[in-house]
């Protein structure tokens, strides 16, 4: 991917933040989801937001069944509503595809049920809900996954390794933190510990104090509450509820960077050099991640920003670059 951000929009920070709050996100009009729920096998759910975008179709007679389906996995506390997801929808609309973006547990707006939520490698989510919608969608499937979801979809196609072709025609990872304790790390310290992590930890310790209003006795509330970073958090919620030992067992167990090369699915994974998530000394090289994998490292981009164009700026410009790549691999 070719990129250079506004001269106006220099260093990852600015364009991470810009890019989240006030570039626009669309050319055409906003996609009508209809959202479903889906009954997990442990009784829990999942709402997922599909949507038909044919308004733009190559061959607008083709069934939805026929055309190309672009599932989006959201970040650490994403949802449909996310710039990202708003963008990757424009895309889908103008290219006539039909797109869907499953929430992980808690992030549609509602609390899940069960004592769990959603992680970095929750990999045995993504591979339920792909193979849900393989058994709707007949035609080919493309997925591409935001931060916590790319590591995720990663995590899921080094799992599956041959056997993804079956659900998948190729996959893209945007911003993934492929060494989560690397990013850890980051998150944990001065500018990124003050703004990013304070963000999170802001929407994250009310839903996990909620947690435990259904589910007694799950964490001490006392440690969560003291929480300041994610390792902390991760360490008294995140890890123990999903079977790790600790924050450091699910750290390295849970990074997608070390099993690249197990991939056997076309697989983008799309990192920007000065992201402030992801320390660019994490980023693999491309004689660590085997034939199957294309590594994209502009220089910049920030975290999930790469923000394009004159004032204010829009963020179609990386959806354009991945939606093309996706598309080209499915041909």
């Amino acid at each position: 991917m070719e990129y250079s951000a506004p001269w106006w929009l220099r260093g990852g920070d600015l364009q991470t933040i810009w890019a989240s709050l006030y570039a626009q996100r669309r050319r055409g009009p906003a996609l009508a989801f209809k959202r479903e729920r889906w009954i997990t096998p442990d009784m829990d759910f999942i709402d997922v937001d599909m949507a038909d975008a044919a308004a733009d179709a190559v061959d607008p007679a083709a069934s939805p069944e026929q055309r190309t389906l672009l599932v989006l996995f959201h970040g650490l506390e994403g949802s449909s509503s996310s710039h990202y997801a708003e963008a990757f929808g424009d895309f889908a609309r103008q290219h006539g595809m039909v797109y869907a973006v499953p929430h992980f547990r808690g992030c549609s707006g509602e609390l899940n049920l069960a004592p769990r939520a959603y992680h970095s490698g929750d990999f045995e989510e993504v591979g339920w809900i792909l193979r849900r919608m393989r058994a709707r969608h007949p035609g080919p499937i493309v997925a591409v996954g935001v931060s916590l979801g790319g590591n995720a979809l990663l995590r899921w196609a080094q799992e599956m390794e041959g056997e993804a072709a079956a659900y998948a025609s190729a996959i893209a990872a945007v911003c993934a933190p492929l060494d989560l304790t690397a990013g850890g790390m980051a998150l944990g310290q001065g500018f990124n510990r003050l703004v990013y992590t304070g963000m999170f930890l802001r929407s994250m310790k009310p839903k996990a104090l909620r947690k435990l209003a259904q589910h007694p006795g799950l964490f001490d509330r006392n440690l969560l509450l003291s929480a300041r970073d994610l390792y902390t958090f991760d360490n008294v919620f995140t890890a123990p509820l999903h079977g790790y030992r600790d924050v450091e067992d699910y750290w390295r167990r849970a990074s997608a960077g070390p099993h690249l090369a197990r991939i056997r699915i076309p697989a983008l994974v799309l990192n920007a050099r000065n992201d402030p998530f992801v320390p660019v000394a994490s980023l693999p090289s491309a004689d660590a991640v085997g034939k199957y994998v294309t590594l994209w490292q502009p220089e910049e981009g920030g975290h999930v920003g790469f923000p394009h164009g004159a004032w204010p700026a829009n963020v179609r410009a990386m959806p354009d670059a991945v939606g093309n790549w996706l598309l080209q691999a499915v041909r």
